[in-house]
């Protein structure tokens, strides 16, 4: 990497020492970017119209599989937290759950000939079972994964600068895997239309993408180091302390402002990601450009990392989401334009370019939400030490995760729900009517609001409850490096002594009277260190006679 290139993005040192750790350590995010990509664009329409199962029933698939979820995650924190090893905390998990993956992604995209129609029941049992599978297999990676990079990454900027890399790797997963799934469907004459015939492309779709992400997650464990966790002091482990880990996050008020900011966004693109499909194929009647549409969504978001992380680095983590997420809205709202038909040529290409700029604005505006509440997450962490004097980067990550994933899960099956239950008519029916009459199959008023309801008013309503949220996440810059300067003190000498003002914003942070958490207690005594600013305007321990504690 040029000079110019990383003094642009502010990254110090050499390439070995300073890109590449950043590089090894995201090869993992182009599995949790284009796994997850795939499925939201492709999976709930595999169920319905290939095999065949009805919209509940595919809602019926993704919850079951996002309770095992729920059960899963929290367990993958606590093991990763209380994992002793030379070679860390968190990365052996990351080549153990590689043949899960294999395995799990590669069934997900094979039904074994089973038609939901005729015996839906087996379809549903197969369907579930697989997707619980592969939820599994992606706890076992993400989870130890997205706990590792507090550690890997400890200063305020550099998390910033991991995390960028990591969204490029992210697209480096999302992009080949979309290219490759619609040329595949295209070679078997399903790039038009999914329907029951689409079994095969999707079978080799899953056995292609499997191997692709399977490698990347090798690539990670291989190259990617992290410092023993050998001295990692365990507690006795008991229901107790099961409960007492998770209670302590909630106890973070940054934790629960970046936990409720985090639920209206996902809350936003789950609903909309699980019905886009739908909304092209049935209600724009565009289904023959649903993978020109993803391509220019998929540039769209790229193109506004430069901006998102711009504003971040000079701003702050917060900038860029205040900034962009307008556009998320205005991209949203055009779901509510749209009509289910479109006679004339004319009212076509209206139709049509409406659908292009809806796919540049709503991407480009959700990356900054996105943006932002990847690069919080991490900080998190340094708070959650600030209360309880211990690094718990799994249970942390748990929380993480567990939104990402389960949301999802849960809006796939509020979708089902929702659009089944307003009449929307999908799989053979369908195609079956439109061969035998040559027209579009029209759907009904009320089936055409399920739609708009499920792509742009809950999502917009949701959108804007995330961004109110993020308005008043308060922990800056400083704060951090102030909390961290702080925590560094308290280990090293014992005690440290902070101003009234520091004093305030450890309390307005955390949420905590500060002589309650374990940062202020013990600190009334003659050996407390204060903190001073240091030549490069950030926090250092005062010059203190008193012999460190733990040096």
């Amino acid at each position: 990497m040029g000079e110019r290139i990383k003094r642009a993005i502010g990254v110090k040192g050499d390439f070995k020492t300073a890109v590449l750790p950043m590089i090894n350590y995201s090869y993992a995010n182009m599995f949790m970017g284009g796994a997850g990509y795939i499925i939201s664009m492709y999976f709930n329409v595999f169920l319905t119209d290939t095999v065949n199962i009805s919209l509940k029933s595919a809602g019926i698939v993704v919850m079951l599989a996002t309770l095992w979820d729920a059960v899963t995650d929290p367990a993958m924190g606590i093991i990763t937290d209380r994992t002793r090893s030379k070679t860390g905390k968190h990365r052996r998990y990351l080549l153990w759950g590689i043949p899960v993956l294999f395995l799990s992604y590669t069934l997900l995209w094979n039904s074994f000939g089973l038609n939901g129609a005729v015996s839906p029941g087996r379809a549903v049992v197969y369907y579930t079972i697989v997707y619980m599978l592969y939820k599994t297999a992606y706890t076992i990676i993400s989870v130890p994964h997205t706990a590792m990079l507090p550690e890997l990454a400890p200063e305020y900027d550099l998390r910033t600068q991991y995390n960028s890399v990591g969204y490029l790797f992210n697209s480096a997963g999302m992009v080949p895997s979309f290219l490759f799934t619609v040329a595949i469907l295209q070679l078997f004459g399903s790039g038009d239309n999914i329907t029951s015939q689409s079994r095969l492309p999707f079978l080799v779709v899953g056995l292609v993408l499997s191997s692709f992400f399977s490698f990347a997650v090798f690539l990670t464990w291989k190259k990617t180091r992290e410092p023993s966790s050998l001295d990692n002091r365990l507690e006795p482990f008991d229901l107790g302390y099961v409960l007492r880990e998770y209670r302590l996050v909630f106890k973070n008020k940054a934790f629960r402002q970046y936990f409720f900011m985090s639920l209206a966004y996902q809350f936003s693109t789950g609903f909309y990601s699980n019905t886009k499909v739908y909304y092209i194929k049935y209600l724009a009647n565009q289904y023959k450009s649903y993978g020109l549409f993803n391509a220019v969504a998929g540039v769209a978001e790229a193109s506004a990392f430069p901006l998102n992380y711009a504003l971040t680095i000079k701003f702050g983590k917060k900038k860029c989401g205040n900034l962009v997420t307008p556009l998320m809205v205005a991209g949203l709202a055009i779901g509510l334009l749209m009509q289910t038909s479109t006679p004339g040529t004319g009212t076509r290409t209206l139709f049509f370019l409406l659908m292009l700029l809806s796919m540049v604005l709503y991407p480009f505006g959700m990356s900054g939400l996105g943006f932002v509440s990847t690069n919080i997450f991490p900080d998190l962490t340094d708070v959650d030490e600030l209360i309880t004097g211990r690094r718990r980067e799994g249970v942390i990550a748990t929380f993480s995760t567990l939104i990402k994933k389960s949301i999802s899960g849960v809006m796939a099956a509020l979708v089902g729900f929702v659009l089944q239950g307003f009449g929307l008519v999908t799989g053979d029916a369908v195609a079956e009517f439109e061969k035998a009459n040559g027209t579009l199959y029209t759907q009904t008023p009320p089936a055409v609001f399920g739609v708009r309801l499920c792509v742009a008013i809950v999502p917009i309503a949701a959108a804007l409850v995330s961004l109110f949220l993020l308005r008043r996440f308060q922990m800056t810059k400083d704060d951090h490096a102030m909390i961290r300067a702080a925590i560094a003190a308290k280990h090293r000498f014992g005690a440290v002594a902070l101003t009234g003002e520091q004093i305030a914003r450890c309390e307005a942070i955390s949420g905590q009277k500060f002589s309650d958490t374990w940062l202020g207690k013990g600190n009334n005594t003659p050996d407390a260190v204060a903190l001073v600013r240091d030549e490069e305007g950030g926090y250092a321990p005062a010059e203190s006679t008193a012999a460190p504690e733990n040096s």
